[in-house]
């Protein structure tokens, strides 16, 4: 569907994948096989087949992935290999036909070959029909090991649900240590989970913002936007499928897929 003037309801959306070849802890990570077929194709057919989406397109900064993506037609776009962030990489497709016509844009983290139509639409529903210019989404923790652990990014949320902070650290911080299993069932510490949506204007003033002091000090690219005034909302969903991060994930992810996935036979759309 080409984008064109409709209702906020109505409006197109395209998602966009960013798929970057470096990773420190799972080598090659988009081309990674589980049962059989690369990280990046069983992310781009889970999107791909949503009702969500007008249009979804892989971004990338590796020729191999543009390979892979083209041999099983999922649309591809080889972007500047000096992109810092995902953000970075998706701006430069919006800026292309014929992506340049969407007013709303979703960031879907290409190492989540399980992420669930409804958290991408609990999102997209916050700038849609809330009038945020950004949003993202985030799920309750419920251990303490969790809340610990530094690869779970922790999401502060305000009560008119706007993001307040994001960081690495157990977060709010219990004056007295980290809270009992019981606080943690009703409280609100949440997992920030790696999906963003974007009004256009928004996206592209985001990019255009120098890094911040805590976007660096964190290594978060969304303290970016928050450190300079950009409003961002929070949806608050049910617990996420996992992604891919390491070999353990991995181990994990190929026994998710092939007890809860059918191999695809559906035509996933390729504009």
């Amino acid at each position: 569907m080409s984008p064109s003037a409709s209702s906020p309801a109505s409006r197109p959306v395209l998602a966009v994948i960013p798929a970057r070849l470096g990773s420190s802890r799972l080598p090659d990570k988009p081309l990674h096989l589980l049962l059989g077929r690369p990280l990046v194709e069983w992310t781009w057919r889970r999107v791909s087949e949503m009702d969500l989406f007008d249009s979804v397109v892989v971004a990338t900064d590796s020729p191999r992935i543009v390979e892979a993506c083209r041999s099983v037609g999922a649309p591809v776009v080889l972007t500047d290999p000096d992109h810092p962030t995902g953000t970075d990489r998706i701006a430069e497709v919006v800026g292309q036909q014929p992506w340049s016509g969407f007013d709303l844009v979703v960031n879907v983290q290409g190492d989540e070959p399980m992420v669930e139509e409804a958290h991408l639409e609990a999102a997209v529903e916050l700038v849609r029909g809330g009038g945020w210019p950004l949003a993202t989404t985030a799920t309750p923790i419920r251990s303490r090991e969790e809340l610990a652990n530094p690869d779970r990014v922790k999401a502060v949320r305000g009560r008119d649900g706007r993001a307040l902070y994001f960081t690495r650290a157990p977060a709010p911080w219990r004056r007295d240590g980290l809270p009992t299993d019981r606080e943690l069932a009703t409280g609100p510490w949440l997992r920030h989970l790696g999906i963003y949506v974007y009004r256009r204007e928004a996206l592209l003033r985001w990019v255009d913002l120098a890094p911040s002091p805590l976007e660096e000090i964190e290594r978060l690219e969304q303290l970016r936007p928050l450190e300079s005034g950009l409003a961002m909302g929070i949806a608050v969903v049910d617990r996420a499928a996992p992604g891919v991060d390491t070999p353990e994930d991995v181990v994990r992810m190929e026994g998710l897929l092939a007890g809860n996935l059918q191999t695809p036979t559906s035509h996933p759309r390729t504009s």
